[in-house]
């Protein structure tokens, strides 16, 4: 699976991001393409520090959560239409030009910290190593800039 952390891989993700225009449309899924990008930056948000969300989860789902971790950054592609959790669903308008800025921001910030060893748990599963950061990051960048066709 290639990383966010690696140049060239973040590069191509701005590029494919510089291709959205405001009409781009899904392939699958309810988000529109202002949506989609206000969207990314929130797993971006909770690794860069900025974003911390108050979710108390049972121990059946931390069960669950943790069987299905490798999944989050292996090279397996993630299924069209996958469920997102509430924190992460994005349903209001939102503007394009402003939050594709924002998410360009995010991407930059995040690539930053390919040296750190400090990374704040994961809500949901848990710790992650800088790799597996680096890896999921992209991995999500790359479902939802599919999604739309670039």
């Amino acid at each position: 699976m290639k990383s966010l952390f690696k140049t060239e891989n973040q590069q191509t993700i701005l590029n494919r991001i510089k291709n959205l225009t405001e009409t781009s449309q899904p392939s699958w899924g309810k988000m529109d393409v202002a949506q989609m990008l206000t969207h990314c930056q929130k797993p971006l948000e909770v690794a860069n520090g900025t974003l911390q969300l108050n979710t108390k989860i049972g121990f059946a789902k931390k069960l669950l959560f943790k069987l299905f971790k490798s999944a989050m950054y292996n090279d397996k592609p993630w299924q069209k239409n996958l469920g997102t959790v509430r924190e992460f669903r994005v349903t209001d308008a939102q503007g394009f030009a402003t939050q594709k800025e924002k998410l360009v921001q995010a991407i930059n910030e995040f690539s930053k910290l390919k040296d750190k060893t400090s990374w704040p748990t994961h809500p949901f599963f848990g710790d992650f190593t800088t790799e597996q950061w680096g890896k999921m990051q992209y991995k999500h960048l790359d479902h939802h800039l599919t999604q739309f066709g670039v």
